[in-house]
């Protein structure tokens, strides 16, 4: 999918929703539809589910869709003794375009931004386009203050 310059992108972050993959491929459904038939055409609209659902809806995605998949979280490494991670390799094989990376969430998880910088790094040499989440928390936004 291109990605002009001037062209909003829309991202959809199902954070750990839905809990079912029947209602994952509903969901998905749904939001292919939205995204043919009343989102600008110069628009990039991105899904991003729970890993485990890329599998099966890597192959809902129609081909004249105007939607792409993402992946809410990327590691920087593509194989080796890491329990749990989700390499660029992985993600690509799904079809996956789109990461987030650096979410606030996962920075209260321990995520710092030595990590982010490395998921950044192998993201982008995997071809993959990064959306770089460079906010902080509502309390921290309430409060006036950068953390």
């Amino acid at each position: 999918m291109d990605m002009a310059r001037n062209n909003p992108l829309i991202v959809f972050n199902w954070k750990e929703n839905p809990q079912t993959l029947r209602e994952a491929i509903r969901l998905f459904s749904v939001l292919t539809k939205q995204a043919q038939s009343k989102v600008r055409k110069n628009s990039t609209i991105v899904a991003c589910p729970p890993f485990v659902y890329l599998p099966e809806l890597s192959k809902q995605l129609a081909r004249n869709a105007r939607l792409s998949l993402g992946a809410q979280n990327v590691f920087w490494e593509n194989g080796g003794a890491y329990t749990g991670e989700i390499g660029p390799a992985m993600l690509k094989q799904y079809g996956v375009n789109h990461v987030i990376v650096g979410h606030s969430e996962r920075r209260q998880l321990g995520e710092t931004d030595e990590m982010v910088n490395k998921k950044v790094r192998a993201a982008l040499a995997a071809g993959l386009h990064v959306i770089l989440c460079v906010g902080e928390p509502l309390s921290v936004r309430k409060k006036g203050t950068v953390a």
